[in-house]
């Protein structure tokens, strides 16, 4: 953490948004809380903090359609979504929607302050791994086409956009074709190293990126899965 990381906060419920604020302020943070998710867009615009923690259910803007505004633009700024228990559905979405990272409520102030950091940290170290790869801005992705600038995947006739992180996967794997990669030496190339949190987040982000780049997601031909070792990328043919 540097001194004064300032994070944008927005949460609806005022006892936890306060506790929220107490907590993170106690730790060194400089925090701007908001009730809605439209001021928390304003502020965004207004303020641009270097961390965003949001809560999915919002009167205005759900955390949905924030963390979705704020990604048409910024794809770097870490996003972390306050999620509700059980409820693994938010997590996709908020995944697919570019977050970095989720917290489920009830949740841990430790855990909390824990993801922050590391997100943080993320943020700062992974930006110099985007040009570290030797890659053209158009390159071919199992049936699908990837404009690493626009973050765009063409499959066919339908176009998706590519979260920051789902883009660093494809990386990773076109520098490592026909190679098993494990869940951890994709969680350190994509995450960073000091990743606070379970392989289910990369799980996710493959079962997302896979409705992206195959043609038939339930069976993928691209993305293949090593089961209790991690993934593997089938290049097609002749490549």
């Amino acid at each position: 953490m540097k001194k004064d990381d300032h994070i944008l906060l927005a949460e609806d419920d005022p006892n936890l948004r306060q506790g929220l604020v107490d907590t993170l302020e106690a730790a060194g943070y400089r925090v701007s809380a908001l009730a809605d998710g439209e001021e928390a867009l304003a502020a965004y615009r207004r303020e641009r903090p270097d961390l965003l923690l949001l809560d999915v259910m919002m009167p205005g803007l759900s955390g949905y359609d924030l963390c979705r505004e704020i990604r048409r633009a910024d794809r770097t700024t870490p996003v972390i979504m306050l999620t509700a228990k059980g409820e693994e559905i938010d997590k996709v979405i908020g995944l697919e929607l570019g977050a970095d990272d989720y917290v489920t409520k009830p949740f841990g102030l430790h855990e909390l302050r824990a993801r922050i950091a590391a997100v943080l940290r993320r943020s700062r170290v992974a930006e110099p791994a985007k040009t570290e790869y030797d890659l053209p801005d158009q390159v071919r992705f199992g049936s699908a086409m990837v404009d690493r600038k626009s973050y765009q995947a063409r499959l066919g006739e339908k176009e998706s956009s590519l979260t920051a992180r789902e883009m660093r996967l494809i990386e990773l794997f076109l520098c490592h074709p026909g190679e098993v990669l494990d869940r951890n030496r994709l969680l350190n190339g994509a995450w960073g190293t000091d990743y606070f949190g379970t392989t289910r987040t990369l799980d996710q982000h493959i079962a997302q990126l896979r409705k992206k780049v195959e043609p038939d997601p339930a069976r993928p031909q691209t993305l293949l899965t090593v089961h209790g070792v991690g993934y593997r990328y089938l290049p097609p043919d002749g490549e």
